[in-house]
């Protein structure tokens, strides 16, 4: 009786421990948790770079009706074929005219509820480098007349000088955070800590557009040669936006 008593007391006394134990390193985790997040500075760091556009894209529409879907699909198709030989006979490839959206749908008469007919609309974009811009208006006369309209012309740039471009805003908004976090820390007499986290807010790229033909008055094909006569491409902003979270010493 005396030794289950005794084995039942040593029982309690290792949860008692064992509960002590629990409550003082908790305790410990959560003033550690706490102090830490009072000892932390988030900052926000911006890059910018400039660099003058690479490519020229020409996106053209081609847009068809008839009163079956196939007669406009051929109607479009034939126009795209025409359009192809002259881009063509310019000296591009075939393939440097590439389809960005085709689509066939009924043309509905609203006033009357049905279907008037069938309507196809192809979008078509060709790129070539700035260095060949005289060209531009050989474009737009060869989608003239073929048949296709002008959407719009943008200078933009070429997928290898936008990662590269990225990676340099990217590097730059880094490097912002950081000169601002120490900074801060000088300002409160305090030593910049190690890097906590870190995220990419944004990162920002916009073609310069110098035609558009829903905002151009006129025709497209007349529009869209006078917007680019003796334009030349200037320098696009690529930017980034990052959050940076440093500990304080």
């Amino acid at each position: 009786m005396v030794k289950l008593k005794l084995e039942k007391s040593v029982q309690v006394t290792l949860i008692i421990i064992a509960a002590v134990l629990v409550i003082t390193f908790g305790g410990m985790y959560f003033y550690k948790s706490n102090f830490s997040s009072q000892n932390t500075i988030a900052v926000n760091g911006q890059g910018i770079e400039k660099v003058t556009p690479d490519l020229i894209s020409v996106y053209f529409n081609v847009d068809t009706k008839a009163s079956t879907s196939g007669a406009a699909e051929s109607s479009n198709s034939e126009i795209v074929t025409k359009l192809k030989n002259a881009i063509v006979a310019l000296g591009f490839s075939e393939n440097d005219l590439k389809t960005e959206n085709y689509n066939i749908y009924p043309d509905y008469d609203y006033s009357t509820g049905g279907i008037k007919g069938y309507r196809a609309t192809h979008s078509l974009r060709i790129e070539f480098s700035t260095d060949k811009k005289d060209k531009i208006s050989e474009v737009i006369d060869a989608g003239a007349s073929a048949g296709a309209g002008i959407s719009y012309i943008n200078f933009e740039l070429s997928p290898s000088l936008e990662q590269e471009y990225k990676s340099k805003a990217i590097q730059t908004a880094s490097a912002d955070a950081k000169v601002k976090a120490e900074a801060i820390a000088a300002g409160f007499s305090k030593r910049l800590g190690r890097l906590v986290s870190v995220s990419l807010d944004s990162f920002n790229y916009y073609p310069t557009r110098v035609f558009d033909s829903s905002v151009s008055g006129g025709s497209s094909v007349e529009g869209a040669k006078t917007a680019v006569a003796g334009i030349t491409p200037s320098e696009e902003e690529v930017s980034a936006y990052v959050t940076a979270v440093y500990r304080l010493g």
